[in-house]
């Protein structure tokens, strides 16, 4: 019994020796710091920070800092910078790239110029040691960014240009070390600068040109294999960084340089990137936080004045530094102060490139002890400071951005909205549920609804099961991007008929529908099947045929008819493509008359759509193929087109499905149908009223005249000759 007691008693010597130990005390406190301060209104982030201080070897010493969880830190480190570059809006980032570089400037010149006069003639440091101290000002790690993650406003104009202006003053930063350790060792000739220039070209022609293309084709081949697609991004990660590091920079900003590259392939809706943000803010980043804080050593404030005077000088330095940055940013940029303390909040905290430049200034011995020690009382003080003040900045922006975008499509229909998705064929699912998934408004109560219909036979029980087992795993796809799908199986004589009524029932405002795949019978599905369901639902009715994966297209291009600006649903149709152009991060091209074009630009100007938008005329409906010659092969092309009835319905529209299907056979293509009006107007009312006789009377003299026209021009000819 002894020997027990003894072995338990071994198993809790301190430090912890046992690796299953170490793990649970980890994830405990990865767990239950976050619970407990949300009760006190302290961002998680800080108790994870001071966590890692108490159990560390500077606090009651329960963990040391071996490989294990030196390894898992960096993975943490690394993976804070991937999401970065992953989340960045890259249109937003385009567009205000003059400002990123900018900001970069403040935050890397003002810290400096503010740093290295303090610490020169104020501390007393030499040329090199206090350039050093004073680049360690300039550089921040976005410790802050989950809070603006897990808040939704990592697409603020304000994020992307802190995100920008950090990898732009860290990367200079770095080769300032570089620069600072060649200097003290004598190596600074024209050998050296030769080769950095050199490795870091390479660098990005690895990362920009060769990674995207091999990840497409990736993509591609293993569409289906899921899990792999996660080994494969993280494969690309730790490959990026080893490359950074021999390119002669440091590993975080190969990490951050991956997620640009896989940025346009990872939508930020999909299934993949909520596993990256599920593991990596569930272990990896929490793991980091904690190695931070066993960095900490608190007894250094009481080892004398020197080191007080010193810590006390550092942290006020760098704080009032970046607060500086951001302040002049704001001023230039006429941002709001809620934007200015969210850009102070991002870029206060200090910990990796920090560490990376001083622990490297110390084994140089070109920084003392007191510079050592302030700097990790600087880190924990920065990191607390900045957690606070995003959090606080974050809640500001998100409840202005409630209160001040003008929501064209009412909250009432934002928060009901109901996508149906009928399914004749289930090879085609994945990429349709795919596309609703993208398309669907995270603020929605409501599922994606996969409805299968079943002919009312003999056999209609049993089909009903097949059809609800085959759908099942559909349900685990959508879960894997937090999407909540119901399946609705139903029975009626035609598909038609039972999608007309259950799209009723659930009060669907958009349909997704598949292509119709018999080749050759296009015409008479859309005339037939198709037409039905237009005629019996008013909906916004997508016809979708996905060629490729979503990811690997690159343009949206849509042919708009004159007076679609007109019909009910075109606000919802186009907040649905811009919304799915701000996921694959690709321009929309829209030919149009100039009546369109306005309202288009109106529509996106109003809601504050970031898509990149380009316009040129169209009207010659006629000869509608004269725009294959501008579509590529990696154009999603998207037709609208309109009800019999309806504002901008000319008989033209009803051959152009045909023609797609004929003509543009290697594209993705949609066919659009707007609701035509307001579901107040009821159908009741004009029950007794069909538009149909007419539309069939305008056909048939716009056919009349064409051959009139045709007997004039022949007869001229005649003439002629």
């Amino acid at each position: 019994m002894p020997s027990f007691f003894e072995h338990l008693m071994h198993e809790f010597e301190l430090p912890l020796g046992n690796p299953v130990l170490i793990f649970s005390l980890i994830l405990f406190i990865i767990l239950l710091s976050p619970i407990l301060l949300k009760r006190l209104n302290i961002p998680g982030i800080i108790g994870l920070i001071i966590a890692g201080v108490v159990i560390g070897p500077h606090g009651f010493n329960m963990l040391e800092k071996n490989s294990a969880i030196e390894l898992f830190s960096t993975i943490g480190l690394l993976y804070i910078m991937f999401i970065a570059g992953l989340e960045l809006d890259m249109n937003e980032f385009k567009t205000n790239q003059n400002k990123s570089l900018l900001f970069g400037f403040f935050t890397f010149i003002i810290p400096i110029g503010v740093g290295f006069p303090v610490c020169y003639y104020i501390l007393g440091y030499d040329f090199n040691a206090s350039f050093l101290t004073a680049s360690m000002f300039a550089t921040h790690t976005l410790v802050a960014y989950p809070i603006v993650s897990k808040l939704g406003v990592s697409k603020n104009q304000a994020v992307a240009v802190t995100v920008g202006g950090t990898i732009l003053t860290d990367t200079a930063v770095l080769i300032i070390l570089a620069v600072v350790i060649g200097k003290s060792q004598g190596s600074l000739n024209s050998e050296f600068w030769i080769r950095l220039g050199v490795s870091l070209i390479i660098f990005s022609a690895i990362m920009f040109l060769l990674i995207p293309r091999i990840a497409k084709w990736f993509f591609r081949k293993l569409e289906s294999e899921k899990h792999s697609h996660y080994i494969f991004v993280l494969s690309i990660v730790f490959l990026a960084a080893f490359l950074a590091e021999v390119a002669g920079v440091e590993p975080i900003i190969g990490a951050f340089v991956a997620g640009l590259a896989l940025n346009k392939l990872i939508p930020h809706s999909s299934a993949l990137m909520n596993r990256i943000e599920f593991i990596g803010n569930s272990l990896f980043i929490p793991f980091f936080l904690i190695s931070v804080g066993m960095l900490v050593d608190v007894r250094v404030i009481l080892s004398g004045p020197t080191a007080l005077i010193v810590a006390g000088t550092l942290t006020v330095v760098a704080i009032f530094g970046k607060w500086l940055a951001a302040l002049f940013t704001q001023l230039i940029f006429k941002y709001s102060k809620a934007q200015r303390q969210l850009i102070f909040g991002l870029s206060t905290s200090h910990a990796a490139a920090t560490l990376a430049i001083i622990l490297v200034g110390y084994k140089a011995d070109i920084l003392d002890e007191n510079i050592l020690n302030g700097t990790i009382i600087l880190i924990l003080i920065t990191c607390i400071v900045a957690s606070f003040a995003t959090e606080k900045a974050a809640k500001k922006i998100v409840i202005e951005s409630e209160d001040e975008t003008e929501v064209l499509i009412k909250s009432d229909r934002i928060l009901s909205e109901h996508i149906l998705l009928p399914i004749a064929n289930v090879s085609s699912i994945e990429k349709l549920l795919e596309f609703a998934i993208f398309i669907k408004e995270k603020k929605s109560a409501n599922p994606v609804s996969i409805l299968s219909v079943v002919s009312n036979n003999k056999e209609a029980e049993l089909n009903i099961l097949k059809a609800r087992n085959k759908l099942e795993e559909f349900v685990k796809q959508a879960s894997a991007s937090e999407t909540k799908v119901n399946i609705i199986t139903t029975i009626d004589h035609n598909p038609a008929s039972g999608i007309a009524r259950i799209s009723r029932e659930i009060i669907a405002n958009i349909i997704v529908l598949g292509w119709p795949q018999r080749s050759g019978l296009l015409d008479k599905l859309i005339g037939e099947k198709m037409d039905s369901i237009l005629t019996h639902t008013e909906k916004t009715t997508f016809i979708c045929h996905l060629e490729k994966p979503l990811v690997l297209h690159k343009r949206i291009v849509i042919a708009a008819p004159p007076l679609t600006e007109h019909e009910y649903g075109f606000e919802l149709w186009l907040s649905k493509i811009a919304k799915l152009a701000q996921e694959l991060s690709i321009p929309i091209l829209l030919y149009s008359n100039e009546a369109t074009e306005k309202a288009v630009q109106k529509f996106f100007k109003k809601a504050k759509i970031t898509a990149s938008f380009k316009a040129n005329p169209f009207n010659d409906w006629e000869d509608f193929l004269v725009l294959s010659r501008y579509i590529q092969a990696e154009d999603l092309f998207i037709l609208v087109s309109a009800r019999k009835g309806a504002a901008s319905y000319m008989g033209t529209l009803e051959n152009l499905p045909a023609k797609l299907e004929k003509h543009f056979t290697k594209n993705s293509r949609f066919v659009i149908y707007p609701q035509p009006y307001s579901d107040s107007i009821s159908n009741e009312k004009y029950s007794d009223f069909s538009a149909e006789p007419l539309n069939r009377g305008i056909d048939a003299v716009q056919k009349i005249g064409k051959g009139i026209g045709s007997i004039f021009k022949k007869k001229d000819s005649e003439e002629s000759i």
